[in-house]
This record gives C-alpha cells, structure tokens and sequence, in this order.
C-alpha cells in the first residue's frame, strides 16, 4: 500500500519541490520524480516541481513503497543487551548500518538480524524487518528491534507519544553554556546539500535537551536526551548553535584521534508490549571514545 500525505503549507514562496523533500524526509529528485508522475497535487490540481507554494495550501499525495527486495541474512555478531518473545535490544558498534539501501544491500544489522532471528522477515517491512528506530553509520549504542507485528507497533507508537526515553553522551567542540538547556529549531534536508541536513524555516519539529558531564579544555562532555527523532538530530542541533559533535566529518571537522563522530547511545528505556513494565538499558562507553576523553582531560580540564 501507499503512503497517503496531506499536508497543510504554514509558510509561502517554498518551491514544492523542496517543500515535499523537507517534510516526507526523502530526495529533492525523488520528490520531482513523484510530481512529474502526478502522485502529488497542489489544491487538487497537478502543478510543476517549481510550483512556489503559497500559505494556506494543501499538498496532497501518495509515496508509493519500495519495490519488494529479498534481504538475505549474514552471520554477523550481534551483542545482545536483551531478548523476550517480543523484542530485542542491540548494542550497535559504530560502523555497522541499521538497514539496507540503494548501495549498501549487504552487512547491516537487518541482515545480522535475519540470520539471528529468521521470523523477523516481513515485520515492519521488507527492508527494514523489526527496525522501530535507527542509529548512524558511526553511531554506536542501543537500538530496539521488535520481533512481530504486536510489538512493532508498541514500541511505534512509544516512539511517536515520545515515551521512549533516549539518553546520548557526546563530546562537543567548544565550552557549552549554560550547563543545562535544550535546542529547539525545524530540522529538514539542506537545500545546498540534499545528503546533508539542516536547520530549516519549514523543517520537522525537532527537541534536543542537553545536560553538561563535565568540561575539558576546548571541549564539553554531555548527556544528549532527544525528544524527536529526526534524522542526525543531535549532530545538526549542536552544529547549528556552535558547538560541532567531536570528529564529525559532516557537520563539523575530522579528528587525527578518532575515525568516527562521538555519540553514543548509552541509555534506552521504555515499556515492554508483553506486560507494559517500564524497563531501561544501559550501554558503557566504547573503548575508542573513553581514550579520547582520556587523553583530552590529560592536556588539562577547564
């Protein structure tokens, strides 16, 4: 089945083009791709890509799904934080993505999954079997993966009441303050960079708060509790205020001491849809990143 959008336009000049990538999260060419076809109207009447959106209108539509692909499981290890009937909790090491896509077919967590767990195929969908939620590349940390159709929608729902608690530690360039805060700003695709996303006037509402660990010399260690789950949330809200996530090549510069951005996600906690009991799960701090912190508080800390 298709996905059904109707969206009510809040600003006006927008291209609908860019509109559409920023709002349904997907290619600005796809976004082309879908009016060219039709699947997309302004007001009830099919319009250009390059239609300048006025406010008050209605953009109707439907994002087709993905061409069914076959995923095929790999023996790939998987540390287990937890495991019931109905759900797993992962500890993900940074390197290993969640699901595949358009290049990168082989060596996900999907397909660690499905040589772990075969049942999982279909649940959620065909190429993102079990998967509620999803980390980065080099995001290391939890992730929850629902193991049938029941607890898929538990936990997606959890997630979309924002009952899921999230907890990140990060390292951040600069001296963070005040000690405790939050960033609240639209995040969306970057209009000069579509691989790239940004801070945007007609973005997705997105909440990142923030309490300061410590400080270091030119650095602050925090603890990162996203309320949304936008895409590279916390790595965009940081950017955008000054204070880049530590060797994040993307959004701020890379590291002679560290390959991968510093976040991890070291806390996860929500309820069980077998019996509603609150749970958490906890995650220590990968090797690579405790030598970091380790050798940054040697040069001295603020």
């Amino acid at each position: 089945m298709s996905k059904i959008i109707d969206l009510n336009v809040d600003g006006s000049r927008v291209r609908l083009d860019i509109f559409l990538a920023n709002q349904c999260g997907i290619s600005r060419s796809y976004a082309q791709k879908l009016i060219a076809d039709g699947r997309f109207v302004v007001n009830g009447d099919v319009v250009k890509s390059s239609y300048k959106l006025d406010l008050e209108d209605k953009v109707s539509g439907e994002i087709p799904d993905p061409e069914p692909l076959e995923i095929l499981p790999e023996n790939i290890p998987l540390q287990i934080v937890y495991e019931d009937s109905d759900i797993l909790v992962v500890d993900k090491p940074a390197g290993l993505i969640v699901h595949p896509a358009p290049g990168n077919w082989e060596h996900t967590l999907v397909n660690a999954l499905l040589a772990y767990c075969p049942d999982l195929a279909g649940i959620g969908g065909k190429v993102r079997p079990g998967i509620v939620h999803r980390l980065d590349k080099n995001t290391s940390g939890l992730i929850m993966v629902a193991k049938n159709d029941g607890a898929h929608h538990s936990l997606s729902q959890q997630l979309k009441e924002r009952l899921v608690k999230k907890r990140y530690l990060t390292l951040l360039v600069g001296q963070l303050a005040p000690r405790q805060g939050a960033v609240d700003a639209q995040l969306g695709r970057d209009p000069r960079n579509r691989k790239k996303m940004a801070v945007v006037s007609v973005g997705r509402e997105a909440l990142t708060r923030y309490q300061v660990i410590s400080y270091l010399d030119g650095y602050t260690y925090v603890e990162a509790m996203p309320e949304t789950g936008r895409t590279h949330q916390i790595r965009v809200h940081f950017a955008a205020i000054g204070f880049p996530v530590y060797a994040d090549a993307v959004y701020g510069n890379k590291s002679d001491l560290l390959g991968r951005h510093f976040l991890h996600a070291h806390q996860l906690g929500f309820k069980l849809p077998s019996n509603n009991e609150d749970v958490e799960f906890k995650s220590d701090l990968p090797e690579e990143l405790k030598i970091v912190l380790d050798q940054l508080s040697a040069e001295g800390v603020a």
